[in-house]
């Protein structure tokens, strides 16, 4: 017959695996990523509905951003100001 051990005093992780969490870093990467930024961009959820993958959204604002810069030479106007004609 087995007998019962205490399983509060055996400790089952590997050596390698007891972290001492008494020298953890909270917030480690945090300001890396501020300053770095991030590339992760959260859709809101009926936009994301429409969209099966990343790949679509990739597609869609690709086409939008070439839209939006063929009709910008349509639409944009001179800065400069008009010659004044010569009254001669």
């Amino acid at each position: 017959m087995k007998t019962k051990t205490n399983n509060s005093s055996i400790d089952d992780l590997r050596p390698e695996y007891d972290f001492d969490y008494s020298k953890a870093v909270r917030g480690k990467y945090y300001r890396r990523l501020l300053e770095e930024g991030s590339n992760v961009i959260v859709l809101d959820p009926e936009i994301a509905k429409k969209f099966k993958d990343s790949a679509s959204v990739n597609e869609a604002l690709r086409s939008l951003l070439e839209l939006a810069n063929s009709t910008k030479r349509l639409t944009s106007r001179s800065t400069r100001s008009p010659k004044k004609r010569d009254s001669r």
